[in-house]
């Protein structure tokens, strides 16, 4: 049977229910973290650093598609390709990065969603963390993450409330479209910091092996086909959607916070209330719960995305069994690394970091970790005894190479920056 048979069409009703992985994917991309970073990108530098949202879409894409190809040419999850192609060494250290990365993420998601339950629930902020992460748990164990995603794909779309700022304030277009275009930025530290940020997060390790994972799953269950044009434009269209989606939010939410937070001399965001000002010229006294809803959903969603990712990284690596979509009791080793994970990020919220930083340490890791991790795509998307005729594209593979030199130079440039 062919894989998401119609994820292809781009028109007709009910294209967005038809999306495979890729919208998941996406919309799990513009988690808190997300929504944190781009606005305190806003708010601190205004629309300067727009350029890098735009710069990253094709890189962002052509890493996601490198991570779609291999898995459904070899059928296998990223880890599993790695174990059979790459020394244990490389393994060790790929899934090493990305479970830290992604304990990190998880524990600053869980910290964001109470933070801003906090906005209209007055709960001491640890009980808001537990009930939340005790919530997070019970659902993505109990209910099969096909139908969990789904209803929460709607929760997401309260982030298009950033776009509809945009076009009630006065933004300055024409500085926009400079800035979107033209790149620059001040010889600083912070500024690199930023960048390292907006990278990290759009560009994350947890979306490699998720997307990887995913295809394998829904091939799965629809009959694992062969590799074949359609499916392969199929499955682009679906990934560049939702790259397109989450990069299109992300520019949304750096404008919004730039012409309402920053044009009003709020250049740095340290609690849930100072983020949900952004929102208020289009929901005033109801931007909390607007805020809430936005968080909350893309929280929701990409907790289990985080703690997934690494479970499916490690039970491909120890040979487990391993799907969302079986019961607890046919897959106790993937499911108990979930339960951890969210577990180690619960216990990470009792050091008592600002939520709304831990989310940008939580970007600035991922912007650490993905450097290697690409350079591992890189490879395996050029190998031709794994791919046969399926090679990554020269486009495919000068993107991804242009991305890792890019999220390598960063963090020296930091270094070398006064």
């Amino acid at each position: 049977m062919e894989h998401h048979p119609s994820r292809a069409r781009l028109r007709g009703k009910g294209y967005f229910s038809r999306l495979g992985p890729g919208i998941v994917t996406g919309a799990a991309d513009d988690d808190p973290s997300g929504i944190a970073t781009y606005s305190q990108v806003g708010a601190q530098t205004g629309y300067r650093l727009l350029w890098g949202t735009v710069l990253l879409f094709p890189l962002a894409f052509a890493v996601q598609e490198a991570c779609a190809r291999l898995a459904i040419v070899s059928g296998k999850g990223l880890a599993a390709i790695i174990r059979e192609r790459l020394p244990r060494s490389i393994l060790v250290i790929a899934v090493s990065l990305v479970a830290i990365a992604n304990t990190v993420n998880i524990a600053a998601d869980l910290g964001s969603i109470a933070a801003a339950l906090n906005l209209l629930i007055p709960i001491p902020h640890m009980v808001g963390v537990i009930a939340t992460a005790v919530v997070i748990a019970l659902l993505e164990i109990f209910i099969p993450y096909h139908r969990y995603a789904k209803i929460l794909r709607w929760l997401c779309l309260s982030l298009l409330a950033y776009v509809a700022v945009m076009f009630v304030v006065q933004v300055k277009w024409a500085d926009v479209g400079v800035d979107s275009f033209i790149p620059h930025f001040n010889w600083s530290r912070m500024d690199i910091s930023l960048l390292i940020a907006i990278a990290g997060t759009t560009i994350s390790p947890y979306l490699f092996f998720w997307q990887a994972a995913e295809e394998v799953e829904d091939g799965d269950e629809h009959g694992h086909p062969e590799a074949n044009k359609p499916h392969m434009r199929a499955m682009r269209v679906d990934v560049g959607s939702g790259m397109f989606a989450t990069i299109f939010v992300a520019a949304s939410i750096m404008i919004t916070a730039a012409a309402t937070l920053n044009a009003n001399g709020i250049t740095n965001i340290d609690t849930a209330e100072q983020a949900a000002q952004a929102l208020t010229p289009i929901a005033g006294q109801y931007a909390s719960l607007l805020f809430l809803l936005g968080i909350v959903g893309t929280g929701l969603l990409t907790v289990p995305v985080l703690a997934g990712a690494t479970s499916y990284a490690l039970a491909e690596t120890f040979g487990w069994s391993e799907s969302l979509e079986k019961k607890p009791g046919q897959a106790r080793w993937f499911y108990g690394v979930i339960l951890l994970s969210i577990a180690i990020g619960l216990t990470l919220n009792l050091i008592g970091v600002n939520p709304i930083q831990f989310l940008i340490i939580a970007a600035i890791t991922n912007g650490l970790a993905a450097p290697f991790l690409m350079a591992v795509i890189w490879w395996l998307g050029r190998d031709k005894t794994l791919l046969r005729g399926w090679t990554s594209p020269w486009w495919s593979q000068a993107l991804v190479g242009i991305a890792i030199l890019a999220m390598t130079a960063l963090p020296i440039m930091w270094l070398l920056a006064p």
